[in-house]
């Protein structure tokens, strides 16, 4: 199975769609996200670049926003402080200390459970 995402023109993820692996393979038996972008335009009335191939290393959901020039999923924003860095989003003082930790947005600290 092949996921793929359904973007709006502002590159919001408004759905996410698995296929099979058949509709999206070239002559030679490879996988071309073209093919399936056609396939879904076909069979969804969406424009084919507004669908876009979802890999095992880049995952999306529901609200996620591509990014076009990193071609990439970004999550929601976690907290309206939070850094969008190439490793996903960061709050502005670090990393998380431990595991016990929560991020407190008023204070703008991590605070102990």
């Amino acid at each position: 199975m092949s996921h793929f995402a359904k973007i709006s023109e502002d590159n919001i993820v408004l759905q996410v769609l698995y296929i099979e692996n058949k509709y999206i393979l070239n002559e030679n038996g490879e996988e071309s996200e073209s093919i399936g972008q056609q396939y879904l335009e076909k069979h969804n009335n969406w424009p084919a670049n507004l669908w876009i191939k979802i890999s095992d290393n880049n995952v999306a959901g529901i609200g996620f926003t591509w990014d076009p020039v990193e071609k990439r999923f970004w999550s929601l924003k976690p907290y309206p402080s939070w850094i969008k860095t190439s490793n996903g989003w960061n709050s502005p003082i670090g990393d998380k200390p431990g595991k016990d930790y929560v991020w407190n947005e008023t204070n703008q600290s991590w605070d102990i459970l």
